[in-house]
């Protein structure tokens, strides 16, 4: 069993702010951070911005007629980790966040030669950020919503940053990341990538 740390990983970071490039996003920069963070634990990947994309509504692995979640989809079965990052509209996760557990949903009826979903081994972990309460039960949501869609959740499987209520900062507005912040990201990334490589160690069960 790798206890060094030396067993390459892959992450991808999926980004569901409603704004496309190259327009700021708080959600993309407390995603980017993330990846940081996990490249220190021998972690590489990619963040995909939903909204660059062509997602079709629809709980199907391919909607068809020029439908862009097909190859998302391809990068997130090649990846050991995944990280949904949001901001919070609201008082809840942005509608793309909604969209990618709705085209996931198709992955409950794709499994393996043992019966096993194709996300089973995988790990998710959760950004949220925003200037309204609420990254408690956003990240709840999605927790529940990654959880029946086949992904393990190591400890502390999230970070987040709410500013004051009823103010208008956002999280890229500030001048340094709060050490709490940065500290909970730290821990996302050191418990995902251990867990990460246990499940590539020792698989579950098949059904």
């Amino acid at each position: 069993m790798d206890t060094t740390g030396t067993t390459p990983l892959r992450a991808v970071a999926l980004v569901c702010t409603l704004s496309p490039s190259p327009a700021p996003s708080s959600s993309h920069l407390l995603a980017e951070q993330t990846m940081a963070a996990l490249a220190e634990h021998g972690v590489t990947g990619k963040t995909i911005r939903i909204a660059d994309h062509d997602v079709r509504p629809g709980v199907k692995t391919d909607m068809g007629d020029g439908d862009a979640w097909p190859e998302i989809r391809d990068t997130i079965l090649g990846a050991d980790i995944v990280i949904l990052s949001t901001p919070i509209w609201l008082g809840h996760a942005s509608s793309l966040a909604q969209r990618v557990l709705e085209r996931l949903d198709a992955e409950i009826s794709e499994t393996d030669d043992e019966g096993r979903m194709l996300t089973y081994g995988k790990v998710a972990a959760v950004c949220v950020v925003g200037n309204e309460d609420g990254a408690h039960k956003v990240s709840a949501d999605l927790f529940q919503g990654l959880n029946d869609i086949g992904f393990s959740l190591a400890p502390n499987a999230v970070t987040y940053w709410v500013g004051e209520a009823m103010h208008g900062t956002d999280y890229q507005d500030l001048h340094k990341t709060p050490e709490a912040t940065a500290g909970t990201t730290a821990t996302l990334a050191a418990n995902s990538a251990h867990l990460a490589r246990r499940l590539k160690a020792a698989p579950y069960p098949s059904s």
